[in-house]
């Protein structure tokens, strides 16, 4: 029979140790994944930074769904060198082709005095509200962590806001501000689902409020009962991650974009218009922002509100869920944004195309300008200027 130490010189036999001076280079080199075979409580108190953590006891199952590479490198590590040693033989017998135990474990990485971190941590309420999020590889404790220190502004209470700032809030979005002047109307049930019926007369940014602490005590709601102006948006949106536009209307799309530049303030921009919709996400400093899509305004004629022109209620719950989608992308750095991107919806024949946006070389109000952007309302749909 067995003993201990010779499945352990049996797992040795057949894993690759590396030191922690060996690790440590490869680790800065880049392009190694570190895994962390540690139980949670040892975990808990310090881990390599932008480790991945699976317990030894649930290598079998969970290896396969969080790196899905066999050859990319890995470099497994746990307190002293023992259980990195079995995981190292357990993934080579799973298939996995490139990887090292590092020797000496995080005890010795510690002692050495490498780089190290207090890995993020959740209550136990916050694991059991998350844990689909933390299923999720590109999620996890990390992302759910990083969501909860996040700010988003939404622009407008209403048909794109209201889904958008639902799904936020119970993704655990930690903190959302609300920018709306206008108060809760009969006809806005069609499709603001923020709101109810004993809301009719309440002010939006308060039924939102209410709303979203009801769905998600985690997260903090800053109403903002004001109209957006050049007086005020700088302040206003100073601060936050992202900034969700669900206007309704064009002077508020080019002061956002203005005072978003400035800033450098990626936008989440939706729009609705009968059965269709579109999204794009304008981040000043990786691609197009709104004034490439539409350098001037339209006439007024040609640009009918939903009001005039109408809207399919559930319409705005695609838009603004997809707005909401976009968000999170952003926010924890994860796929590929829809940045230089236009995605149309129909739903009269249910289509989704993309179109791309490049961005335009006679827009003044750019990232690299910031210093000469000056943020102004628009008088009467007037083009805008930029002083210098």
């Amino acid at each position: 029979m067995a003993t201990f130490r010779d499945l352990l010189s049996a797992a040795k036999s057949v894993t690759t140790e590396v030191d922690t001076a060996t690790a440590d280079a490869a680790i800065s080199a880049g392009g190694v994944s570190i895994l962390d075979v540690r139980e949670p409580d040892e975990y808990a108190e310090g881990a390599l930074i932008g480790a991945l953590h699976i317990p030894r006891g649930h290598l079998e199952a969970q290896i396969e769904g969080r790196i899905t590479d066999k050859t990319a490198p890995i470099i497994v590590y746990c307190a002293g060198g023992v259980r990195s040693a079995f995981a190292a033989a357990t993934l080579g017998q799973l298939g996995y082709s490139n990887v090292l135990s590092m020797a000496g474990g995080y005890g010795k990485w510690k002692d050495e005095g490498r780089e190290w971190k207090s890995p993020a941590s959740l209550s136990p309420e916050q694991m059991n509200r998350y844990k689909r999020h933390l299923t999720l590889p590109e999620v996890g404790v990390e992302g759910q962590a990083k969501l909860l220190g996040s700010k988003v502004l939404m622009l407008g209470a209403g048909g794109l806001g209201s889904p958008s700032a639902m799904y936020l809030a119970a993704a655990g979005v930690g903190t959302i501000g609300i920018v709306d002047m206008d108060e809760v109307d009969a006809s806005n049930l069609q499709r603001q689902i923020l709101h109810n019926m004993e809301r009719i007369g309440d002010r939006k940014v308060e039924s939102a409020k209410k709303t979203l602490q009801l769905l998600n005590p985690d997260v903090k709601v800053i109403a903002y009962d004001t109209r957006l102006c050049a007086d005020n948006i700088m302040e206003i949106i100073s601060g936050y991650d992202v900034i969700v536009d669900g206007a309704d209307n064009f002077p508020s799309r080019y002061l956002l974009n203005d005072a978003s530049v400035k800033l450098g303030i990626p936008v989440v921009h939706g729009s609705i218009f009968r059965f269709e919709g579109m999204v794009s996400v304008f981040h000043p400093k990786a691609g197009p922002t709104y004034r490439d899509m539409v350098p001037e305004p339209p006439p007024a004629e040609l640009a009918p509100s939903c009001a005039e022109a109408g809207v399919l209620g559930v319409l705005p719950g695609i838009i603004g869920s997809i707005q909401a989608l976009e968000t999170i992308k952003v926010l924890l750095d994860l796929g590929e944004p829809l940045i230089g991107r236009i995605l149309a919806v129909d739903t009269t024949e249910m289509s989704f195309r993309t179109f791309n946006l490049k961005p335009d070389p006679t827009n003044l109000v750019t990232w690299a300008n910031r210093e000469q952007i000056q943020v102004r309302d628009l008088d009467g749909l007037c083009a805008p200027w930029m002083g210098h």
